[in-house]
């Protein structure tokens, strides 16, 4: 089984980062395959670098050399997800529907943590938009820009820890989601600080992945993910 898994920012050592953290969650006989876009911001933290990411994704998708048999989008609440359903007959896991439905079997309630203030009504619009939200007890920022959770990966933990606690101290949450494909592989720290469980985006959509192909599923084509309407599409593929 391979599994593309895509970062939403060209920040390549996140890429390197992110596809490290899939490894380590996938079975044995799953190949992880970090894919970079070609253009975009070094950060998602908005809503323009959001919709700049999801045609950079489509983009770098499009454009892969080889087969593959499901593919990851490693954005926290980026959009895209619902374009790449359409160009493609394999699925598609978004780490924020993945963490938050992982979540759920798991507690009554959840909180995410992510980076910026600025990054929370994106996240909150697109759990409401995937139906996700009923169960969120919060989403919290952590006041940490996307590339400083590599720079100064000690205080990134010390920060979503204080912000984990409070969720679960102030808005009750019992899990706590990851809100940022940047934050992968520090659930194990944040859990044992915290005391509950504590999903990673990244971890979670694998799984989900690995789940629907070997259950030989994929997306519905039938009606709202059917492939584009045959048309002149001007600059699609982009030029090099």
């Amino acid at each position: 089984m391979r599994i593309l898994v895509a970062n939403v920012n060209t920040t390549q050592s996140m890429t390197d980062s992110i596809a490290e953290a899939a490894r380590a969650a996938a079975s044995e006989g799953t190949e992880i395959v970090g894919i970079t876009p070609r253009f975009g911001a070094a950060s998602c933290e908005g809503n323009f670098e959001s919709y700049l990411a999801a045609v950079a994704v489509m983009d770098a998708i499009t454009r892969y050399e080889g087969d593959f048999d499901a593919v990851i989008q490693a954005g926290y609440g980026e959009h895209g997800r619902e374009g790449l359903q359409e160009l493609l007959d394999v699925p598609v896991v978004d780490i924020t529907e993945a963490a938050a439905s992982t979540a759920m079997f798991l507690g009554h309630k959840y909180s995410v943590v992510t980076t910026l203030d600025r990054t929370v009504p994106l996240i909150e619009d697109r759990l409401k938009l995937a139906g996700l939200d009923a169960r969120c007890a919060s989403v919290r920022a952590s006041g940490l820009g996307v590339l400083e959770l590599e720079t100064d990966p000690e205080r990134a933990v010390k920060e979503i820890v204080a912000q984990a606690e409070s969720a679960v101290g102030d808005n009750r949450a019992e899990v706590i989601v990851l809100g940022c494909g940047g934050m992968s592989g520090l659930d194990a720290q944040i859990r044992e600080r915290c005391g509950v469980p504590v999903v990673d985006g990244v971890a979670a959509a694998v799984a989900v992945a690995e789940g629907l192909v070997r259950l030989g599923l994929s997306t519905s084509k039938v009606r709202t993910y059917a492939a584009p309407r045959p048309k002149k599409v001007i600059g699609w593929p982009l030029a090099s």
